[in-house]
């Protein structure tokens, strides 16, 4: 059995195992995740996958910190596979711990598998995460795409490498939902075919596009964000938030402490600012609401054959 509590961040879910976790065999949270991936795979699949989940849930195991000071560890995974770092998920971690009577407001070390975080409870049930260092990579890289022709964006990491694109491709709206999938699609198929990454090698999972706001008075930009696996962020997704402060702060179009306000394909609304630390590089703090919607006992019945989940694209 797996006891799971659900929440959803800007309509973005997440979905946390709570009990029922394998040993890991201890470890770094980047060392337990390989084990995960290696060896629970199954388990993955069956949180995130159908009959049970989707193309866009997020899960999250809920692990024992290495230091006992801090409040926990946490691997993120969705229906393609692990995930470095998940925002919108550390969100709606702190609600759910919160649910749990596990926290109250404060500040709290998470441990991740890129490095610790801090999250904050907030008394207006908000939370803010203090992201791990960002910065862009690379600036105005070219990458040609079939159908599209040359596409521009910046590299950048916020926890996940990043391709960055501004007022290119389809307009960033909710109707046009099935073009920007099909879009970023293409141009993140372009950048592996044209062996296009990050730093040291690491794969560009996610494609952000970027266009203006429903209310400029509410928001300062509108993003469109395909994760792996092919679908698409229902919040304003917050490693993504993070790299594109990065990118301002490195164009200097964003001063230290100034907010930005990042709006989703679903029109919520993340708050983010930056601290630099050296350079470039730059602390992102993020800012979301996230609700529990529900928990569920997950069983394992020997003659299903789809107990342990099924992609939906067989």
């Amino acid at each position: 059995m797996l006891k799971i509590i659900d929440s959803h961040t800007g309509g973005e879910p997440t979905r946390i195992v709570v009990d029922g976790i394998p040993d890991l065999g201890g470890g770094t949270m980047a060392q337990q995740s390989q084990v995960f991936r290696e060896k629970y795979d199954w388990l993955r699949s069956s949180v995130a996958n159908e009959p049970r989940g989707h193309d866009a849930m997020v899960g999250a195991l809920l692990l024992p910190p290495n230091d006992p000071q801090n409040l926990c560890g946490v691997i993120y995974f969705n229906n393609h596979s692990t995930l470095n770092m998940c925002i919108h998920g550390t969100v709606g971690l702190g609600i759910t711990l919160a649910h749990m009577g596990r926290i109250t407001t404060g500040s709290y070390v998470v441990e991740t598998p890129v490095g610790p975080i801090t999250l904050h409870l907030n008394a207006d049930a908000s939370v803010t995460v203090n992201n791990v260092p960002s910065y862009r990579y690379r600036k105005s890289v070219p990458v040609e795409v079939p159908g599209y022709g040359t596409i521009t964006g910046d590299i950048a990491w916020g926890g996940n490498w990043f391709f960055l694109i501004q007022d290119q491709g389809p307009a960033v709206t909710r109707e046009q939902i099935p073009a920007l999938t099909h879009f970023t699609s293409a141009v993140k198929k372009a950048l592996a075919d044209q062996g296009i990454t990050g730093a040291d090698g690491g794969e560009i999972d996610h494609i952000e596009t970027f266009g203006p706001p429903v209310d400029p008075l509410k928001a300062d930009s509108k993003n469109f964000v395909l994760c792996p696996g092919n679908a698409y962020d229902r919040s304003p997704c917050g490693t993504g938030t993070s790299a594109k402060l990065a990118c301002l702060y490195a164009d200097q179009k964003l001063a230290p402490g100034q907010i930005w306000r990042q709006a989703g394909i679903l029109d919520s609304v993340f708050e983010g600012s930056v601290s630099p630390i050296e350079g470039l590089t730059v602390t992102p703090t993020v800012t979301g609401r996230a609700w529990v919607i529900g928990e569920s006992t997950y069983l394992f019945s020997p003659d299903d054959p789809f107990r342990y989940g099924f992609p939906s694209a067989i």
